[in-house]
């Protein structure tokens, strides 16, 4: 028997699929590009708005004789064992490969942006606690182990991570971001793919592009973004992800820019994203985004005007399920409304990375596990990691904390004793399990109080719940008063509930209309600071809420960003003092509730001036975060100099710890260009390195500037160096500058091509 080229592995991958193509129907071919939700609702009690009317009816059946693109969220539609999921999931890869003329089975892809959205799965800490751990070295595990658990569950593709930059912190799903700087969105990022992509499975980056930027923080607003910060913050993360991620997916962004969809936009998905970037993989929608052409945007009044704007644009693959990639548009093509060569050009893109995943070979079988632990003590601990290092002390005036071991302490606030209060959205129980009441979460999440208790066993630790998260009933304020005024220290837990579409304070759809602690929550916080115990604030939040109004009221204050099930006790630790914390702000913390939007990245125009009442400035500035140790900058190695604008420059510090015990520093690089074509951010992060040091322990580091890293789009819209005066400024945060280099760039102005570089190398020397 003679096996077809398609199925020899020892061919290219091109020559196979250009074969198999020849061989297939139109409809087989449309076939590969789409999904199948297979237990998705269709009666409005949907995950999300608009499920219900743009999810087909379909013979399953008869559909898969064709063959299929995708199995859309085999675990992360309704809670199911794990072991009995892979099975599942493995029957249908069978009957699939059975169906259909080929055999070619679907790929599988899950949502995985804190841990894979699965039922008993790991819940690591959001995005958001990441960019505040600033160790991409950690988060590329953390990428990894997620990477390993989809593969042992037999699914190839994770749509994750979210590389949107935040511009308004307003937006619901700040915290499924990194942050609100390009570099660390970049660099955080980029780890976390080369993480997945090393356990085989294909990262997808979301949201491509401008998503973040919508218009007055509503989710799915039209985006505002010039070209320029479009080119320079929203583009930079994406870039980098591909060209040294090795990112094989994107996701084309639901939102709009002047007036053209993302998902309907060629200059994007195919101009930049192929001919520029040089992208070779596979653009999927997100989910209904080719309907949205038609019902939200309107730039589409059928649904084959829909495909075709997809198509021709570059969109490779309708997710979640089929309705305008199925036979409205093999009908299209026969009708010469949509031409078949968009067709081969995305069913090729397809077949290539089905072909790469090894989904073409004769000898294909579905991975059958035994057993699935998604929540083994390995994961445990490297969420509990990632969750100590990303929590934040934003003060500690009078050095209030490490609490003391016997205190009498009162815990109040209705984040304390609620598990859910570490999830964010995309975890499993958060975003999925709402609609299956009952059923318990499948991991074990100790909460803060029940960690405080653990971690000082010798306290006296009372609880009262004061209020609810947002409801405006202030009844509990008497119980919690008195349980403060009783103690000698007050853990005041306030923060958000995460959920979907209005069902939560953050996550997707949980836009806020400013940034006042959610409910009466500011209340219950003015009540215990007026007992005149001293209150200790512990915010467990998807994004920074504005404390300008206690400030200088407060014993100590503790920022974690939803740090996942193993958070309670990292937080505890902090508190405790078990943990130096060390995290750093990945994002401003405002000092008004209405000084925002605002983000560190602002022109001359956007800093504080006489020219409005209206002050921005943080009360906590991007970078900020303290320590219960102390550290000295010293040694500064980098005077005025002169380089070409091709050239480069090192500057170095060393950083001394020199207090009695371990701890880290984030020692941040910041660009300051005093003169430019077009206004350019005040200071914008180019470089980072977490310094780990024991007491009395010091590291030199240096970080090889490169002319590259100062580049901009200009007003042709070429991004170019240009030469004039810069500024290198070591700093402990966006406004604690330690040392500065003045460096004049000479030479040309040189435009930058697809090599430029995009990192700020560190080299670190201890002793």
């Amino acid at each position: 028997m003679t096996t077809a080229p398609w199925r020899d592995p020892a061919l290219p991958a091109a020559a196979r699929v250009d074969d198999l193509l020849g061989r297939m129907t139109l409809e087989e071919k449309t076939a590969q590009l789409y999904g199948v939700w297979v237990g998705a609702a269709t009666d409005g009690e949907g995950v999300a708005p608009h499920q219900h009317d743009m999810t087909a009816v379909y013979d399953y059946d008869e559909l898969i004789t064709r063959g299929l693109g995708q199995l859309t969220r085999s675990f992360g539609t309704a809670p199911v064992e794990p072991a009995l999921g892979a099975r599942a999931l493995a029957g249908a890869q069978r009957q699939i490969v059975a169906a259909g003329r080929f055999g070619i089975p679907a790929v599988a892809h899950e949502e995985c942006l804190a841990g894979v959205t699965a039922w008993r799965a790991t819940a690591y800490p959001v995005p958001l606690a990441w960019g505040a751990a600033f160790d991409p070295p950690l988060v590329e595990e953390v990428g990894r182990a997620i990477g390993r658990d989809l593969r042992a569950m037999g699914v190839h593709q994770g749509l994750a991570p979210v590389l949107d930059v935040v511009r308004d912190p307003r937006w619901g799903r700040v915290e499924e971001t990194i942050g609100e700087d390009p570099y660390l969105v970049g660099t955080v990022g980029t780890a976390y793919v080369r993480g997945l992509e090393s356990a085989g499975v294909v990262a997808t980056l979301k949201h491509f592009a401008g998503y973040a930027s919508s218009a007055g923080a509503r989710n799915l607003a039209p985006v505002r973004a010039g070209t320029r910060e479009f080119a320079d913050v929203t583009l930079p993360p994406f870039e980098m992800a591909l060209r040294e991620g090795g990112a094989r997916s994107v996701m084309a962004a639901y939102t709009e820019r002047d007036g053209v969809p993302a998902s309907a936009d060629p200059e994007l998905l195919t101009g930049l994203l192929r001919e520029e970037w040089g992208f070779t993989g596979t653009v999927v929608a997100d989910y209904f985004g080719i309907g949205f052409l038609q019902t939200l945007h309107r730039v589409a009044g059928t649904p084959a005007q829909a495909a075709r704007l997809a198509l021709d644009a570059g969109i490779d693959v309708e997710l979640p399920t089929v309705k305008y990639y199925g036979d409205a548009l093999a009908d299209a093509v026969r009708a010469g409304e949509v031409p078949a060569e968009l067709i081969d050009r995305a069913a090729r893109r397809v077949l290539l990375q089905k072909c790469e995943l090894g989904l073409l070979n004769e000898d294909w079988q579905p991975h059958v596990p035994e057993s699935v632990d998604l929540d083994p003590p390995g994961n445990r601990a490297l969420a509990r990691r990632l969750a100590e290092k990303s929590v934040v002390l934003l003060d500690n005036p009078d050095g209030l904390l490490p609490l003391s071991p016997d205190a009498r302490v009162a815990v109040i606030g209705p984040r304390a004793a609620d598990a859910l209060a570490m999830l964010g959205c995309y975890s499993f129980p958060s975003h999925v399990l709402p609609h299956h009441p009952g059923v318990e979460t499948g991991i074990d999440i100790p909460t803060l109080l029940e960690s405080l208790r653990v971690e000082l066993p010798d306290a006296k630790v009372t609880f009262a719940e004061g209020c609810g998260v947002s409801d405006p009933d202030p009844s509990g304020f008497t119980e919690a008063i008195t349980r403060a005024s009783e103690a000698d220290v007050c853990v005041a837990v306030l923060g958000d509930r995460a959920g979907l579409f209005g069902r939560g304070t953050s996550g997707e759809g949980c836009d806020v209309a400013d940034l006042s602690l959610p409910g009466v929550q500011g209340d219950l916080l003015d009540a215990l600071v007026a007992t005149g115990v001293p209150v200790v604030l512990v915010l467990l939040t998807g994004r920074p809420y504005a404390l300008g109004r206690w400030h200088g009221r407060l014993g100590a204050a503790v920022q974690a960003f939803f740090p996942g099930e193993e958070g309670g006790p990292a937080v505890a630790g902090v508190l405790s003092g078990r943990v130096n914390p060390s995290g750093r702000l990945p994002v401003s913390v405002p000092r008004e509730p209405g000084g925002q939007p605002w983000t560190y990245l602002q022109p001359p125009l956007g800093l504080a001036g006489q020219v409005s009442n209206l002050d921005p400035t943080p009360l906590y500035p991007f970078g900020h975060g303290r320590s219960y140790t102390a550290f000295t900058w010293e040694d500064f190695t980098g005077t005025d100099a002169e380089i070409g604008t091709d050239g480069s420059y090192d500057v170095s510090v060393t950083v001394r710890n020199t207090g009695d015990r371990a701890g880290a520093e984030i020692v941040q690089l910041y660009l300051h260009d005093p003169v430019a074509g077009v206004t350019r951010p005040d200071m914008r992060l180019i470089g980072y390195q977490r310094l780990e040091l024991a007491a009395t322990e010091a590291a030199r580091v240096t970080f090889r500037f490169h002319a590259d890293l100062s580049a901009f789009t200009d007003r042709s819209g070429r991004r170019v160096v240009e030469p004039g005066d810069l500024e290198l400024r070591l700093a402990a945060s966006s406004t604690d500058v330690r040392a500065t280099a003045r460096l004049r760039l000479t030479g040309p102005v040189r435009e930058t091509g697809a090599e430029r570089r995009l990192r700020c190398e560190a080299e670190v020397v201890r002793g």
